[in-house]
């Protein structure tokens, strides 16, 4: 599906947006619930990638297809591992995710004592995996290539019989994301520790019945930050569900966005953002390190207020659902922008020109790309080839900028 949208001046204020649970949370909850069934988890992400995952961990077939879903092949690797069961899994996904690496989670596992195999390219999907009893609980792994790898192993180690200690080995990269993991699991009674390069998971055989609630998903929001930053002032939308102290590292969009015109306020568990009178920085400086998955929307806020950004900390967005960096790079200068990229980081020079027109945006089977350019209709109409990726994330998404007032 394509879309055409056009350029649009006047949104629609006092819009109460309720945004899915955040995917994050939710596939970190359904393999403690496949873990521990007696959990009861509410408000799960209904994005493409959460649904693959329940219905990977509620089946049982030979061969599982999680498509593009990243977080869900990384979960399932160390999850289907340490199964004990006799039946062989052959993990695979698409054409992408089949070029996306994966070797660091398998050598880790390895250590474990897992069993798996590379199905057609070392270090890469697909996988077969036979699941083993595992006793060991030591592994060494690097850290600063994807915490996804870690968190893995965390969820995991839960209910190993001996639990599971990780030395992380260099600079540790998506922190919040891996504290997210361990206040999860502390949250459902299971202990852990965090000192320095080491972190241990105490086990439990079981856990005591409980019900959590999915937080909304912080990613999501950004969008709605980016619309209402290249607003008219005066400009707002109430969203739910969302808390002040969240788990999710995406939360630190408030502090961003507040440089960038747009007032966060907390009441009961909903967020109003509001378009506020502010002198935007000439260059927003940003090490986003710890929220890389929110750098694709700043970086073209950034476009649309005409301002400069330099943004730091986002190697790993070269191993997402495409090279974000390069895709970003492509996109923007087809309206005129220049972007400057290097493996870890963006640079957008100032923005003082006409938009070109006609112009039509690759999504590169990126739900993130289409979504963050969205808002830039605020300056121009444009077209979003490929636009329904966005159900990996938020399949709502363009009904809740219908409903905004953003035209298409």
């Amino acid at each position: 599906m394509n879309l055409s949208l056009i350029y649009t001046k006047n949104l629609t204020s006092n819009t109460n947006i309720k945004i899915t649970g955040s995917k994050s949370e939710s596939n970190r909850l359904l393999l403690l619930k496949a873990l521990f069934p007696n959990l009861d988890v509410k408000n799960v992400s209904n994005s493409d990638d959460s649904q693959l995952m329940q219905k990977a961990l509620e089946g049982n077939k030979d061969i599982v297809d999680i498509h593009h879903a990243g977080t869900a092949m990384r979960f399932l690797t160390a999850y289907f591992a340490t199964q004990t069961t006799a039946q062989e899994i052959t993990l695979t996904g698409s054409e992408r995710m089949q070029q996306r690496p994966i070797g660091i989670l398998v050598d880790a596992l390895q250590q474990l004592g897992c069993q798996i195999n590379y199905a057609k390219e070392e270090g890469f999907p697909p996988l077969k995996i036979k699941g083993a009893s595992i006793t060991r609980n030591k592994v060494n792994i690097q850290a600063n290539v994807s915490s996804q790898y870690i968190s893995a192993l965390l969820l995991v180690g839960s209910k190993l019989e001996n639990g599971i200690t990780l030395k992380l080995e260099g600079e540790i990269t998506s922190t919040p994301y891996i504290k997210m993991t361990l206040s999860l699991l502390k949250e459902i009674g299971i202990e852990s520790e965090f000192n320095g390069n080491q972190i241990k998971i105490i086990p439990q055989k079981e856990v005591k019945d409980q019900s959590i609630t999915v937080e909304s998903d912080w990613s999501s929001v950004s969008y709605f930050y980016s619309l209402v930053a290249l607003s008219e002032i005066g400009f707002y939308v109430t969203i739910g569900s969302y808390k002040k102290e969240s788990y999710q590292g995406d939360s630190c969009l408030a502090e961003i966005y507040e440089k960038l015109g747009v007032k966060t306020t907390y009441h009961n568990d909903q967020i109003t953002l509001s378009k506020i009178d502010q002198k935007l920085p000439k260059t927003l400086e940003l090490d986003l390190i710890n929220a890389p998955d929110i750098a694709q929307t700043i970086a073209v806020s950034c476009f649309g207020l005409g301002i400069a950004c330099d943004l730091q900390g986002l190697h790993t967005l070269k191993i997402k659902e495409t090279d974000r960096l390069v895709a970003l790079q492509n996109e923007i200068q087809k309206f005129g922008g220049k972007v400057n990229i290097t493996d870890k980081s963006l640079h957008l020079e100032t923005f003082d020109k006409a938009y070109q027109n006609d112009v039509s945006i690759e999504t590169y089977h990126d739900h993130r790309m289409a979504m963050a350019f969205a808002p830039l209709a605020l300056r121009v109409g444009f077209t979003i080839l490929e636009a329904d990726v966005v159900s990996k994330s938020y399949p709502d998404f363009w009904n809740d900028m219908k409903n905004i007032g953003l035209q298409f």
